[in-house]
């Protein structure tokens, strides 16, 4: 702009930037792989007499405002693709120096699963929305080589609704599947939620609150999928939380918070939700979490279940109380359906309460294996409620440990019609990963309506394994953080009576390889309680 108010301003000569030159370093090139590892990842630095920032448009769909003109770019179409790759250099005044240069580059990424998660498949596409009903749903955490913090939001996590004063909930974000590509569209309702070092993006004044600003999102953006280089992703692999894939959004696009960021790793995602990670922009010590769902989210909270309508201590020592337990015995069919290699029974070494907890234990006997399965069909059948467990897992490969619920009318509506609720899986062969799933027609056996979540420390410290059942959801936590929601209704056979079963078993198609070394090794569980 030029003020014409007074004739003694001038703007000063305008120059095009000159000498511009484009070095192109494309990730893990050789003699015998000339085009690179696979990553499709390619490095670009950009140098020019008189510029003040870059552009670059990569041929792909993507383009990128890059005011230092390094950059790295992911190129995602999978095979040996040559890319006509265009920089701007502007000067003073906006007047610009254009180079291309072309790029030959290897891809061989896909993440189907996020891809089919992501997009639903379909050319319609899929509706995605803030999970404002969960606490986090917007959180900030550090950005560094701590792989025990690196990878949640350890700062500041937002209470359920906290931003509902805002139009931070407004957004629906549509994903879709089209002729092989990932379209975006992001509809605001006219503003956006803004960091508060963006807000001059849309005319505001940077500093002070994050705020609500007029800014539109129209247009369709496109989503490349590429390998995550994430401090996240060089983590050990027990406290690798993450997919491994980071979308890039086309055009400047984004989701939900404006931060500076148009590229997003998925940490987690199921059918129905997801978590993604973004490093700020203007400060890469500050990485922001974004949790996402398929369900728009209302403001009636859950259910207060806070009444005590059954609990076990294991105070007393000796075999379980038998007013609250009973027992499966034997290898049932198929071994209980899973091939499994142990047998039940209610044996003292197989199962004792002993110094304030309840030890199952599995064994090694001779060529074969025992351990114990309690449950409380009969003695406590209930329908919905807020239950916690709180327990150690053992260790070793094979072993199979799990706290869970069945539809306690199994006998006259086999399963998966009864429908089933695994609050707590773990398998020995991937220490401190916790699974939670729900089973019922249409999702039985691998294809469970599962999520994960890495803990630390699962065999040597007590964790409280949670879930909260109401008739809007099923929620499951592992100390207190949520990790897998699933939408109910009365199409689902989660609103009716369950009882509940602790267990250890021995390989099968879940527990995997048995090591050849394992001799024995216990769940311990501290305490069991209902809420209704």
């Amino acid at each position: 702009m030029v003020n014409c108010q007074e004739d003694n301003l001038v703007f000063g000569t305008l120059n095009a930037p000159t000498n511009l030159d484009v070095t192109v370093e494309i990730v893990g090139k050789t003699d015998a792989l000339p085009n690179g590892d696979g990553s499709g990842t390619v490095k670009f630095k950009s140098t020019a007499d008189n510029a003040i920032s870059y552009k670059y448009i990569y041929g792909d769909g993507e383009t990128k405002n890059s005011p230092g003109g390094i950059e790295e770019h992911g190129f995602t179409t999978v095979g040996v693709n040559t890319y006509t790759v265009t920089v701007i250099a502007y000067g003073k005044g906006g007047v610009a120096t254009t180079e291309t240069v072309e790029v030959t580059v290897f891809s061989n990424f896909s993440d189907e699963r996020s891809t089919q998660f992501l997009t639903g498949g379909t050319a319609t596409g899929k509706k995605w929305y803030l999970a404002a009903s969960e606490k986090g749903h917007l959180g900030v955490g550090q950005n560094d080589g701590d792989a025990t913090k690196n990878y949640f939001a350890n700062y500041y996590q937002a209470e359920p609704f906290e931003k509902s004063t805002t139009c931070f909930y407004d957004g629906e974000y549509t994903f879709a599947l089209v002729n092989g590509k990932i379209e975006y569209k992001q509809d605001n309702k006219g503003n956006s939620f803004f960091n508060n070092s963006y807000k001059s993006v849309a005319g505001g004044t940077n500093g002070g609150d994050d705020a609500c600003l007029a800014y539109s999102t129209a247009g369709t953006k496109i989503v490349a999928l590429s390998p995550s280089s994430s401090v996240v992703s060089k983590n050990p692999v027990d406290t690798r939380v993450t997919t491994g894939t980071v979308m890039n959004f086309s055009d400047g696009g984004f989701m939900g918070y404006y931060a500076g960021a148009t590229q997003y790793e998925i940490l987690s995602i199921t059918e129905n939700r997801m978590v993604v990670r973004l490093v700020q922009g203007n400060n890469t010590a500050l990485a922001w979490y974004l949790i996402f769902t398929t369900t728009l989210p209302t403001s009636s909270p859950d259910p207060d279940y806070t009444v005590l309508k059954f609990s076990d201590e294991f105070n007393t020592d000796g075999a379980p109380d038998a007013t609250k337990w009973t027992y499966d015995l034997g290898t049932g069919t198929d071994g209980w359906g899973n091939n499994e290699a142990q047998s039940y029974t209610n044996a003292s070494d197989n199962v004792v309460v002993a110094g304030g907890s309840l030890k199952i234990t599995a064994k090694k006997v001779g060529s074969g294996y025992t351990s114990a399965r309690l449950k409380s069909e009969g003695k406590f059948d209930f329908t919905y409620g807020k239950v916690e467990v709180r327990a150690k897992l053992p260790i070793g490969g094979g072993t199979w440990p799990a706290i869970w619920m069945l539809g306690a009318d199994y006998a006259t509506n086999s399963w998966p019609a009864c429908g089933e609720i695994d609050i707590m899986e773990h398998k020995g062969n991937e220490p401190n990963r916790i699974h939670g799933t729900l089973h019922y027609p249409g999702r039985s056996g691998g294809n469970g309506n599962t999520n994960s979540t890495l803990i630390t420390n699962a065999s040597s410290e007590f964790h409280v394994y949670k879930t909260v059942w109401s008739p809007a959801s099923v929620k499951i936590y592992v100390d207190d953080v949520l990790f897998h929601t699933v939408t109910n209704d009365s199409s689902l056979p989660f609103n009716k009576d369950f009882f509940m079963i602790l267990n250890v078993a021995m390989g099968g198609t879940f527990g995997g390889t048995i090591d050849p070394a394992f001799t024995q090794s216990s769940m311990e569980v501290d305490y069991v309680r209902v809420y209704q």
